[in-house]
């Protein structure tokens, strides 16, 4: 398993190669197009993640909240002891 791709990204000459071979198969007009749409996909990828993170964090607040809830009640219901 020798191939660049292998282990990593392309190096110089190989983003050559991947740059003519995209060139010749959608053209010049349309690469900016490509170009765009990509850009906008990944901008609502990285806002779901955000999204995704923001709900999970909000969970773990409101399950540790709810946890201290349980032990405050627990303590408030027992009676002190006599020494």
């Amino acid at each position: 398993m020798n191939s660049p791709l292998a282990f990593g990204l392309p190096q110089g000459p190989e983003w050559i190669i991947i740059f003519v071979v995209v060139l010749l198969l959608f053209g010049a007009k349309k690469i900016p197009e490509l170009a765009r749409g990509l850009g906008k996909s990944m901008g609502e990828f990285k806002k779901a993640r955000e999204d995704f993170e923001r709900e999970i964090k909000s969970a773990e607040a409101d399950a540790s909240r709810e946890e201290d809830e349980v032990k405050v009640k627990e303590v408030a219901g027992k009676e002190p002891r006599e020494i």
